[in-house]
């Protein structure tokens, strides 16, 4: 897909980009929480990273968190923008809770009392479970006894825009009518949030950044099609081969079939023989 000014120009609050840097604003950013966790007082937040990477060891798989933050308690907050079902993000959360905890302990330290109360939340323009809410809170709970919680601290949530029941307060339903781009015009936090998004959408930077982004995702697509495409003919090939030795045909007729069916050269069938 060849990027232009009308892709970044069409974008809102549901893309994680410009989700994440609206989020850099301090004032949205906490009243976003606070609209999230009401039961919490967060009076202020700080950023230890914007758009923290996260990476252990030359094998593992990085991640790159949208937004992470910590309060004035030492509550640490991960929160992700996501417009796209890919049917893994209850693993997804189950990872970035564990590379989010493994920051958290100081290399050497060997006390886990030190590990944060962390809440990761992902923002859904969809259902993911199905129930038709707004919010899905998780916590670690005995099976056997509901009242009793495991104590590690471990929240995730994951809110769904696309809902119409009444199970959330004006607030928080304001935030994700806003976020499925229906506009309330009595929220003044709606309000600062749409002028910071037009201001996200002016910065060149930021629309050049995104571009590049982009643009990189897009190789790695067709890199991966390739790949595919020739993990599949080698499939084929292998078949045919094995198909054509079983008949006990001659290795010569086998390489005639194999270059005429996969337009190869006879070097490059060989390798298959």
């Amino acid at each position: 897909m060849k990027m232009t000014e009308t892709n970044w120009e069409s974008l809102d609050i549901s893309n994680d980009f410009l989700f994440g840097k609206v989020m850099q604003n301090p004032d949205l950013c906490k009243e976003l929480l606070q609209r999230i966790l009401p039961d919490l007082n967060i009076e202020c937040i700080e950023y230890p990273e914007l758009q923290k990477s996260i990476k252990e060891g030359a094998e593992s798989r990085g991640i790159r968190l949208d937004v992470y933050i910590k309060d004035d308690k030492n509550i640490v907050y991960n929160v992700e923008m996501q417009a796209s079902d890919s049917k893994e993000l209850p693993k997804r959360s189950r990872y970035y809770q564990g590379m989010v905890d493994l920051q958290l302990l100081e290399a050497g330290d060997k006390s886990y009392m030190k590990l944060n109360k962390t809440y990761i939340i992902f923002i859904c323009t969809f259902d993911l479970y199905g129930k038709g809410r707004h919010i899905y809170t998780f916590e670690n709970i005995c099976k056997e006894d509901n009242s009793l919680s495991m104590g590690d601290e471990a929240t995730k949530i994951f809110l769904n825009s696309d809902s119409d029941m009444d199970d959330v307060g004006k607030e928080l339903r304001a935030f994700l009518d806003y976020v499925k781009g229906i506009k309330v015009t009595d929220d003044d936090f709606i309000d600062r949030l749409e002028e910071a998004v037009k201001r996200a959408k002016a910065n060149k930077k930021w629309r050049r950044d995104y571009m590049t982004m982009e643009m990189l995702e897009r190789v790695k697509y067709e890199e991966g099609r390739e790949e595919g495409r020739k993990e599949e003919m080698e499939r084929g090939i292998t078949a045919l081969v094995s198909t054509l030795k079983d008949m006990n045909v001659p290795i010569q007729v086998i390489l005639e079939k194999v270059q005429e069916k996969f337009n190869l050269s006879l070097e490059t069938a060989k390798k298959y023989i």
